[in-house]
């Protein structure tokens, strides 16, 4: 169960890694790192890489806690189908942005206060986690997608491990952005982008299959009520 939950998380870092240069890519190539030494750069992109993990382990842990109420209220299929349908329907109806939310803009406006303080200012090794660890909340749909299969996964531990191998399958793009910059090639960006809401797509019909309760390993296992909550098997009798 564990390892199919990180292999998810993993895959939509992986899938998602393209979007996340368009979004996070500013901040990654504004990191002060291309003036030092070699052993130095690798080491302070590392620290912003593990900032923005221990950020999404952290709101995988809090969402889990969430979702963590219908598993063991029994109603963790209720839960599963309705970020299904969730999904999909920012998906298809995306050109409603959250743009113009007042209380989304407070937000990211003062996160990126915040990284404009760290970023000007005198730096210290841990500085590089600060930074990563706050880049990791700005607002971001493929985060959203990741944090809905973290909150299906029925508890916190699972939730936060989800999270955390979503941040691990976006580290390789994110390293290569920070040292390649401008040498990855604009046009498999977009390419890659454009594959994104497919796999979003994807994700959300799995999610509405697991609470279908349709019997089919891994994929829609069978949940049974149990004193504490749910439970999946893995077969029909």
């Amino acid at each position: 169960m564990i390892a199919s939950l990180l292999i998810a998380g993993f895959t939509i870092g992986i899938v998602g890694s393209f979007h996340c240069v368009g979004m996070c890519g500013p901040i990654a190539l504004s990191l002060p790192v291309h003036d030092v030494a070699s052993w130095k750069k690798i080491l302070f992109i590392t620290l912003y890489n593990l900032g923005r993990i221990f950020a999404y382990a952290f709101l995988g842990a809090i969402f889990g806690l969430v979702g963590l109420q219908f598993f063991i209220g029994g109603y963790q299929q209720i839960l599963s189908i309705s970020l299904g349908v969730l999904i999909l329907f920012f998906l298809i109806f995306s050109s409603f942005s959250s743009q113009n939310i007042p209380i989304v803009n407070g937000f990211t406006n003062t996160i990126k206060k915040m990284l404009g303080n760290l970023l000007r200012n005198d730096k210290k090794f841990y500085t590089y986690i600060f930074i990563g660890f706050l880049n990791g909340f700005l607002p971001c749909g493929l985060v959203y997608v990741a944090i809905a299969g973290a909150v299906a996964s029925g508890s916190i531990l699972n939730s936060a491990l989800f999270m955390a191998a979503f941040g691990l399958g976006t580290f390789p793009i994110m390293f290569a952005v920070t040292v390649l910059g401008k040498f990855i090639s604009l046009q498999l960006r977009n390419k890659m982008r454009r594959a994104v809401p497919v796999f979003i797509g994807a994700m959300a019909v799995l999610l509405i299959l697991r609470g279908l309760n349709l019997g089919i390993p891994y994929i829609s296992p069978e949940m049974k009520a149990t004193p504490t909550g749910t439970e999946s098997c893995c077969h029909h009798e």
